[in-house]
């Protein structure tokens, strides 16, 4: 073992010798990352090994200081002060002193601390600061107290924050609290953000203030925020507090506040989110986004409103997007119902396929018959995409009408959706069908066709 130790370090020497930076990482890696690493020739030699990898940190491209920096947490404590001597050069090449950073990060050190404040209080290069402050928040708990320090400084304030967020831990609720008024809306956003992720009694509070900041971007990240908090919407009366940002200023938060009226879901915020879909003063990128909220809320009765505004509604996106988001829906007990509501819109989509309409359709509604939806290629295919995904054998007999659709897009998704049903079954009941004379003649080229697919 030795030997085979000693001859790994001579050709590491010997390919950094010849500036071979490729081997070099080859051979370090086997002696630093590997099962051996513990060797007490290897431990004998790491002072060497050092000066080895810091050459590659040094020399390499960028690729080969990323690969380095893994090897070079390994080395241990060791490694700590050259680092930091990088760090404060600086004469040193950017990206050097950004590895040198992001690296002191990773080993979570006492001694890496007060360089890297250093650095966010005196340095001009915003990146590296940026990379700093990731760093101290890598590190943990143990840089708590001087992120703290930090926030005393407007300078270093938001860095600082930014730090904090990273550390995750319920220690940094304090500091954070700190900041939540501060003058800065970049700061405020900041720590709500922060402490959206603790269940804190604390926080909520806070939140609920939040909302009615000036700046948009704390009012969207305390609605963010209380929606993940479901547990509380009875406590807070969450949905009568969020239903009023639904109709935000800013666009960006009325998508928000959807998403986290979905998250509460309950049929109270289905109601709102319903009342603001069929609101001819809603924009289409909120109505787009309250689709997919009602989708989320998972009730018996959003998928009744989705029904609803879908023979309301006059915007081929917006019906795209209903019978997208039908297909989506994963809650056992609602597959059945939304599958009922795309078999009602494919029944009627197939009328005038069979020459005698079947007594399964004759009952279907009228009112579907006259929908403009009924005519758009592209609301048939999603509609038979939709029905596959779901996977109700229900679905058979609407998707094989289907296929007697002059569109060669409506035909292949038709048939794809069957096979997603249940492959053989559909399969079977094609092969009976294909020569039934009761069919038309384009039902009976489409079944055809499916049985070539298949």
């Amino acid at each position: 073992m030795v030997s085979n130790i000693n001859q790994l370090l001579v050709q590491a020497q010997e390919a950094h010798d010849a500036a071979d930076w490729s081997s070099l990482i080859q051979y370090l890696q086997q002696l630093i990352l590997g099962a051996d690493s513990a060797h007490p020739e290897i431990v004998k030699n790491r002072e060497n090994l050092l000066i080895l990898v810091l050459s590659i940190l040094e020399m390499g491209d960028f690729q080969q200081r990323w690969e380095i920096t893994k090897v070079l947490t390994n080395l241990g404590n060791i490694a700590i002060s050259p680092l930091i001597d990088i760090l404060e050069d600086e004469d040193r090449e950017e990206e050097l002193r950004w590895y040198a950073a992001r690296t002191l990060g990773e080993f979570r050190h006492p001694d890496a601390i007060a360089p890297l404040m250093e650095l966010l209080k005196t340095d001009e290069d915003e990146e590296l600061k940026a990379i700093a402050a990731t760093a101290l928040g890598q590190m943990g708990t143990v840089a708590i107290t001087s992120l703290t320090e930090l926030l005393l400084d407007e300078d270093t304030r938001f860095l600082a924050v930014r730090s904090l967020s990273y550390i995750r831990q319920p220690e940094t609720i304090t500091p954070l609290l700190s900041v939540v008024q501060d003058p800065q809306a970049i700061i405020r956003t900041a720590a709500i953000e922060a402490l959206s992720s603790f269940h804190d009694e604390r926080v909520p509070p806070v939140l609920l203030n939040a909302l009615d900041d000036l700046a948009a971007t704390v009012r969207r990240a305390a609605v963010l925020g209380l929606g993940f908090r479901p547990d509380l919407h009875q406590t807070l009366d969450l949905v009568t507090r969020l239903q009023p940002k639904l109709y935000d200023f800013n666009l960006e938060v009325c998508c928000v506040a959807a998403v986290s009226l979905s998250r509460i879901g309950c049929d109270h915020a289905a109601k709102h989110l319903f009342d603001l879909l069929i609101s001819p003063q809603t924009p289409i990128k909120l109505q787009l986004e309250t689709i997919r909220a009602l989708s989320w809320v998972g009730t018996p009765r959003s998928l009744e409103y989705l029904q609803t505004a879908l023979y309301q509604s006059t915007s081929e996106a917006l019906w795209q997007e209903i019978v997208t988001v039908l297909g989506q829906v994963q809650k056992p007990q609602l597959t059945t119902p939304a599958t009922e509501i795309l078999l009602q819109i494919l029944r009627c989509l197939s009328w005038g396929t069979l020459r005698e309409r079947p007594a399964s359709l004759r009952d279907a509604p009228r009112t579907l018959t006259q929908h403009p939806a009924t005519d758009i290629d592209s609301i048939k295919s999603a509609s038979a995409l939709s029905l596959g995904q779901l996977g109700k054998m229900q679905a058979i007999e609407s998707l094989i009408l289907l296929l007697a659709d002059h569109n060669a897009s409506v035909r292949l998704h038709a048939i794809a959706a069957l096979k997603n049903l249940d492959r053989e079954a559909a399969h079977q009941q094609l092969q009976q069908l294909v020569n039934n004379p009761t069919l038309t003649p384009d039902l009976q080229q489409g079944i055809a066709i499916a049985l070539v697919e298949w």
